[in-house]
Order: C-alpha cells, then structure tokens, then sequence
C-alpha cells in the first residue's frame, strides 16, 4: 500500500467511524417548540471529544487493515483465496 492509498483509507474510515460515534452521548435540549414539537440541537453535542474518539478509532481500524493488506495473511495471489491455475 502506497502513501496514497493509505491517507485515501483512513480518510473513509474516519467518516465511517464518525457517523457511528456522533449518537454517543447526545441528550435533547429540555423544552420542545410548541408549535411542531421540534427540539433541535442537542444542548451539549460534544464534537472535539468524539472527534477525537474518531480519530482513536479509525487509527486502531487503519492499523489492523494496514496489517492485513500489507501481510500475506490475506492474498488473491496465493493461497486458498488464488485464482486456480489452468
């Protein structure tokens, strides 16, 4: 895996992990508007601890498929993942 790919991969994982550590947490404000009953925001969203959460994430993640890619663990050239020969 190149330098690119590799900023490439862990750029997605990120993402991924942020979308799934954004609920973490999130409490509604007290009073919903009487009108719609629409609450908006959270009071308290918390967004450089979970960014920072993400960024632990995704650095654990990135690291054991940077492992799993870069080993032989894992090979459509060999193994019992390979293509048969004719």
């Amino acid at each position: 895996m190149n330098w690119f790919t590799g900023v490439v991969l862990y750029a997605l994982i990120w993402w991924v992990a942020l979308f799934a550590v954004l609920p973490f947490g999130v409490r509604p404000t007290g009073e919903a508007e009487n009108a719609s009953g629409w609450r908006g925001a959270p009071a308290q969203p918390h967004l450089l601890r979970k960014a920072i959460a993400t960024t632990l994430v995704a650095g654990v993640i990135w690291l054991g498929l940077y492992v799993v890619i870069t080993s032989h663990w894992l090979s459509f050239r060999s193994g019992w993942l390979a293509m048969p020969s004719d």
